[in-house]
């Protein structure tokens, strides 16, 4: 399965300036990344009260760059002194020192105080850092329409951050009303901008043909220039791609390597990925204790799939010797974050007694939570323990009901028992119409008994 990201960036922007008169000369070193020559012009004007001679020397203390030594403190101290004569740019980055506790002690509420300030002046950085704490909730209250409000303003002015999170927005109708096209074209402003996290996103798009006829080359294309840049979802998706084949030939050596440069990065979901190549000889040789290590990798970050996979390597003593109080420990760790395969597996271990002592309660528990979720498994054992009064008192119509959800998925086996059920009278009414509707589902799949019971009845 593909993984899509979340839209917003969890960066906040610095604002960089620009050259005003009285500084330029040591602006225009400080663009040519002549920091000692900036610093040496700058420092005069920066004494004299030029702000944004403040603003570029606390960058340069910011930085440790020209020679001065890395100093939060002095950062803060010209931002400050820049901030209070209206710089937006050092308001903005002012907030950001705030927000992230450097030379300060962390103040999320100066921090606002300050974004907004800039924000408020026009500042694109300070428009899009606010826009985002008011998009995930962090240290205000919710507001998409506040979100959508910055944002819009920061994306006039090209910032592609806010671009790209306001696509966000409207791909998911949160504070406006969903527009895969409105999406779609901010997605494209960003990442043509190279705003990688945008290149990912219009590569979803693309692949799910939203707000665009599904095109899988565009897609490849797309998550290719964000995965040239490190993005670790476009990585694992142009693994996705090279695995399956969609836009660029079949691969598995290729999809190994993106999984493995986006696992490299901690990437869990690229760590399982990179685990079941290992697991089934992918892409790269076939290699248990490779698979094992990472999926462990994966487990560590909660990665629900590689705590089913890491389950099944022990209960099959695969890589590692067979284990099944451990294989019971990760499949309930995966059943915990509900996965249906996993729920029916720890309810089996419990019936069964392995790796966990028995109990027909706690198996018929996690039986009924996988029927929930349509898992066959799960309907047709719950259905038997209700059946042999196994953790619950017999009741053969509780059971017929649950097989029944079984055979309407298509199991022929479960088809037969239901018709067995009519036809005997178990748990329903007597009905041999019903009977023999449920005997000829299970024929047509070639099920032996049922087409002896047909035979038998004479239909």
């Amino acid at each position: 399965m593909m993984k899509f990201t979340r839209w917003a960036s969890l960066t906040l922007a610095l604002t960089f300036g620009a050259a005003f008169a009285g500084t330029n000369e040591g602006v225009q070193a400080f663009d040519r990344q002549q920091y000692t020559q900036a610093a040496r012009e700058l420092a005069e004007p920066a004494r004299q009260g030029d702000a944004v001679a403040q603003f570029y020397l606390a960058r340069l203390y910011q930085g440790g760059l020209g020679g001065l030594p890395q100093d939060d403190q002095q950062a803060l101290l010209w931002y400050r002194n820049a901030a209070e004569q209206e710089h937006a740019g050092a308001q903005n980055n002012l907030g950001v020192i705030y927000d992230q506790g450097r030379g300060v002690p962390q103040d999320p509420a100066q921090a606002l105080v300050w974004f907004r300030k800039a924000a408020v002046l026009g500042d694109a950085a300070a428009q899009f850092n606010l826009g985002l704490k008011y998009e995930l909730g962090q240290d205000v209250t919710q507001d998409f329409e506040q979100a959508r409000r910055w944002y819009e303003q920061a994306a006039e002015q090209d910032n592609a951050g806010a671009q790209s999170n306001l696509a966000g927005l409207y791909l998911n109708g949160q504070g406006v009303p969903r527009d895969f096209a409105r999406a779609l074209s901010l997605f494209h402003q960003a990442a043509e901008q190279g705003y990688a996290n945008a290149q990912f996103n219009l590569g979803v798009m693309y692949a799910k043909g939203q707000g665009v006829p599904r095109d899988d080359q565009q897609a490849v294309a797309w998550y290719r220039k964000a995965a040239a840049q490190g993005d670790s979802d476009a990585q694992t998706n142009l693994g996705v791609m090279y695995l399956s084949g969609r836009g660029v030939p079949n691969d598995e050596a290729q999809a190994a390597a993106w999984f493995r440069k986006a696992a490299d990065q901690g990437y869990a979901l690229a760590q399982h990925n990179l685990g079941v190549l290992y697991a089934e000889g992918k892409g790269v040789p076939q290699d248990d204790q490779q698979a094992l290590a990472w999926y462990r990798k994966a487990a560590a970050q909660g990665h629900g799939d590689a705590y089913y996979n890491l389950a099944w390597m022990y209960e099959n003593g695969r890589g590692v010797t067979k284990d099944l109080t451990a294989a019971f420990t990760w499949y309930r760790k995966a059943a915990e974050q509900g996965d249906a395969a996993a729920q029916f597996n720890v309810g089996m271990l419990y019936l069964e007694g392995e790796g966990v002592p028995q109990d027909d309660q706690q198996a018929l528990a996690w039986f009924r939570k996988a029927a929930e979720q349509e898992d066959v498994g799960g309907q047709i054992n719950t259905g038997w323990m209700y059946e042999n009064g196994r953790g619950v008192p017999v009741d053969l119509s509780v059971a017929l009901s649950w097989y029944r959800k079984a055979a309407e998925q298509g199991d022929a086996d479960i088809q037969f028992e239901v018709g067995a059920m009519y036809e005997d009278g178990r748990g329903v009414t007597k009905d041999v119409t019903q009977a023999v509707a449920w005997y000829r589902k299970a024929a047509a799949q070639g099920q032996a008994d049922a087409k002896a019971a047909l035979a038998r009845l004479g239909r």
